[in-house]
């Protein structure tokens, strides 16, 4: 569809715009010329308002500020007609020919990432924070934590925000040159298929059933055992220690699961804060006097984490819990893999066989040159480009040889 201004006045009114839209839907391009700043934002809102659609407007100069503005995502081109687009946009581009990797590329790279950052996001605190609802049940409804003041404050700001910061931001599923190759990868973002209600349900179950097993295997374990001299395996702070620890490990794993392109720094992040998790239970609970510890108040004391470490039921508890929770993601995975692969799992596969399959020598033939039989001048083999002026009279220019002066 073809419009002009004029027109797009009309149709843009109270009683034609919806008539306007459902045409201009109908259409594989719609083509708005010699319009002015208002009705460029005034199509870009009636889609916005009557299609759920995130709507794009890409413009250069000051007409097109308005019409950005508008827009749920406004891309910016800095040229000859100034920085007023640049600097009322969201993203800003030299040229318009990149704008196919800002969206191939890093739009698609930006919305995975988000979608598997708020994934993981709900699954770890759903996790975390119904280990103490089963709790609740077994401690007389007497506000009694399970875990110790240390563990719940360093559990989001430690121990597993450095993972998830580096999914968000490094993680990608295809290289940029498989994005750029095969633009149909780019289809599942626009129909919000990595994050939609299905999967967010699926994330809360996903928690729920984890901190099920998390608290209960341990319970189970170490609620009616005895050791030999007659005294009980573990007490409430041993019980403590090895739940948080299984929790831990359990969503490290998860997240290592999920991770699709590693990198030196996902590594660091990721064993890092297991790492950093051990060392500083070792210091806290083994290093520091028990004096320390009583002036926290904490359930925890002096020496929990070689006292756990001892039984066989801490080992037990946290194979069995990871055993549980992460020997069926692996499975889906792999099952997955062999019958329903993805479009973007496909072409990891084709990645890999492409760099673990050796290079074949390329033999070099002979270049044929193909030639017209018909004899041409060198004078006419020349290449040469002209430059024409719009005024009267251009034929003169040409013809009196100022152009070759």
């Amino acid at each position: 569809m073809v419009i002009n201004g004029d027109s797009l006045g009309f149709a843009l009114s109270s009683r034609l715009e919806r008539t306007f839209l459902e045409l201009a839907c109908k259409c594989d391009a719609v083509i708005c010329c010699r319009v002015t700043p208002l009705q460029k934002a005034d199509v870009v809102d009636l889609v916005k308002r009557n299609k759920k659609a995130v709507t794009l407007a890409v413009g250069d100069g000051a007409n097109d500020v308005s019409m950005i503005k508008t827009a749920h995502i406004g891309v910016g081109i800095s040229g000859q007609e100034g920085m007023q687009a640049v600097l009322s946009s969201d993203y800003s581009i030299g040229q318009f020919k990149y704008l196919e990797r800002l969206l191939l590329v890093h739009g698609r790279w930006s919305y995975l990432r988000m979608c598997k950052f708020l994934r993981y996001f709900f699954y770890k605190n759903f996790a975390f924070t119904l280990t103490h609802f089963w709790f609740a049940f077994f401690c007389g409804y007497s506000a009694q934590s399970i875990f110790d003041e240390m563990s719940i404050a360093a559990y989001n700001l430690v121990f597993t925000s450095l993972p998830v910061l580096a999914m968000g931001v490094l993680d990608q599923d295809v290289d940029d040159e498989y994005s750029i190759k095969f633009p149909q990868l780019y289809l599942p973002g626009q129909f919000n298929r990595f994050f939609n209600m299905r999967i967010f349900i699926y994330s809360v179950l996903h928690g729920i059933f984890s901190s099920l097993v998390i608290f209960f295997v341990p319970f189970g374990a170490f609620s009616s055992e005895m050791a030999a001299n007659g005294k009980d395996v573990g007490d409430l702070g041993v019980m403590e220690f090895t739940t948080f620890t299984a929790l831990i490990i359990v969503v490290s794993g998860q997240m290592a699961l999920d991770t699709s392109y590693w990198t030196a720094i996902n590594h660091a992040f990721l064993w890092g804060s297991l790492a950093i998790y051990f060392v500083l239970c070792f210091v806290i609970y083994e290093a520091l006097p028990s004096s320390f510890l009583s002036k926290r108040g904490g359930s925890l004391s002096q020496g929990v984490v070689l006292r756990s470490m001892q039984t066989p039921h801490f080992w037990f508890s946290i194979l069995l819990v990871c055993t549980v929770l992460l020997l069926p993601v692996v499975l889906n995975r792999f099952l997955r893999l062999d019958f329903r692969p993805s479009f973007s799992d496909r072409l990891r596969c084709k990645r890999k066989m492409e760099r673990h399959t050796p290079k074949e020598e390329v033999q070099h033939r002979p270049v044929i040159i193909r030639r017209s039989s018909t004899r041409r001048s060198q004078r006419d083999s020349l290449r040469s480009s002209y430059a024409f002026s719009y005024t009267q009279g251009f034929g003169d220019l040409i013809l009196n040889g100022m152009l070759f002066n």
